[in-house]
């Protein structure tokens, strides 16, 4: 099964560390990655995509940052 997960975060150098992680964890980069404006907390905000696949079936129950 594949699974997907959007991170985001705060454009400071955690982003990075949370994608960096993904990636050593299995995770693939799914897409380009994006940045926009959080006019509510006045600061930018990237996001990426990454999947992964993995053994089982699909349950909405899935902690799939556990994964």
């Amino acid at each position: 099964m594949k699974i997907y997960r959007f991170l985001t975060d705060d454009d400071t150098s955690a982003f990075c560390h949370k994608v960096t992680a993904a990636l050593n964890n299995g995770w693939h980069l799914h897409g380009n990655p994006t940045y926009a404006f959080d006019a509510a907390k006045g600061v930018m905000r990237c996001g990426q995509a990454v999947v992964k696949d993995v053994n089982g079936v699909y349950d909405p129950g899935l902690k799939l940052g556990e994964l």
